[in-house]
């Protein structure tokens, strides 16, 4: 322990204690401002869009089914009295030729990619990466809700 020798003689012990009261004060007055403009404080708003408020159903979409097996198919429902759905055993390899060639002139038809439960996301992943290559515009997801 350092010592310090006074003027009379005597020897006096340095102080190494920490006084907490300064600092009690200080976290005192940090709580109060904080407690004081918290409520102030506006919490921020998302706008989440919303589903179901489409003004009306495509008259056609084309529909990719991926089993748990991997097999697809993809089947063109056409949403009008006269059309015609129809169903083509695709792969991998032709299933975005397929789509171009069912979606004809135009792009805005869109393209539900359909897939089991079991089956990994990385084969999704890839049927919406060869889609999305063939430059094809509307790419969505099928999923059901829960009742």
């Amino acid at each position: 322990m350092p010592s310090v020798v006074s003027s009379r003689g005597r020897s006096r012990r340095a102080m190494s204690d920490i006084n907490m009261v300064p600092f009690i004060d200080v976290m005192l007055v940090l709580l109060i401002i904080f407690m004081v403009t918290a409520p102030l404080m506006t919490p921020s708003m998302i706008d989440v869009p919303s589903v179901g408020k489409a003004a009306a159903a495509p008259e056609m979409v084309l529909t990719i089914e991926i089993e748990k097996n991997g097999k697809m198919q993809l089947r063109q429902k056409s949403s009008g009295k006269t059309g015609v759905d129809q169903t083509h055993s695709v792969t991998l390899d032709n299933v975005a030729l397929q789509a171009k060639l069912m979606q004809g002139e135009s792009d805005q038809i869109p393209v539900i990619i359909s897939a089991d439960k079991a089956l990994p996301y990385e084969k999704v992943m890839q049927v919406m990466d060869k889609l999305q290559r063939a430059n094809v515009k509307r790419i969505g997801l099928s999923v059901r809700t829960l009742d």
